[in-house]
């Protein structure tokens, strides 16, 4: 007889396929390639005044409309492109946040042709290496933390929106570089491996 394993305690988790395959599969997972953190800063900011379930369903209608978040194509979006976001009903249309995420693609190319990479400019806030957290309550994990707000501000330097420190905070935890999965989580010691470099 199967049991199911004890996870985080976040609302609407326990029982939603989607929710508990991006929890047990994603989440904490340490992310270094940088396309793929752009594409999760992207839909953080997206998700902004929402919750991270209307994203996560939302997230193959994205990767269709933004090409699958690649910066040198999102990069030459212009006004049939935003026009063509606009109108898809797959993703959430907001002209500021569309607008973020263009911006965000040429702020992401030019760091790349400067010489810096987008995934160690980010890690760098961390020493490049996760920070291994050990709640046991959901009460005890914070909505940011003054890395986050360091972050924050650094990527708003160089011109990226939606991305405050508590949207940072959320993508640190959800690309590894932070870990929050509670003590009691079956993922907590397995994504703590993770982390770990030889």
């Amino acid at each position: 007889m199967s049991t199911e394993p004890i996870r985080c305690g976040w609302g609407g988790l326990v029982g939603t396929a989607i929710y508990e395959a991006y929890h047990d599969t994603e989440w904490g997972v340490p992310e270094r390639d940088s396309r793929a953190l752009w594409e999760k800063l992207v839909l953080d900011g997206f998700q902004a005044g929402l919750s991270w379930i209307t994203i996560l369903k939302k997230r193959e209608a994205f990767r269709a409309a933004f090409d699958n978040f690649d910066p040198d194509k999102v990069a030459r979006y212009g006004d049939e492109d935003r026009a063509r976001l606009m109108a898809d009903a797959g993703i959430v249309r907001s002209n500021a946040k569309i607008d973020a995420a263009i911006g965000g693609a040429r702020i992401y190319l030019n760091m790349r042709e400067r010489g810096e990479d987008f995934s160690r400019f980010l890690w760098a806030f961390v020493d490049g290496n996760p920070i291994q957290n050990r709640f046991e309550h959901i009460s005890q994990v914070p909505a940011q933390t003054p890395v986050a707000a360091d972050m924050a501000k650094a990527l708003k330097a160089k011109g990226f929106k939606f991305c405050g420190p508590v949207i940072v905070y959320a993508f640190m935890q959800a690309t590894g570089m932070v870990n929050d999965h509670l003590t009691g989580c079956f993922r907590h010691e397995p994504v703590r491996g993770l982390g770990e470099r030889p």
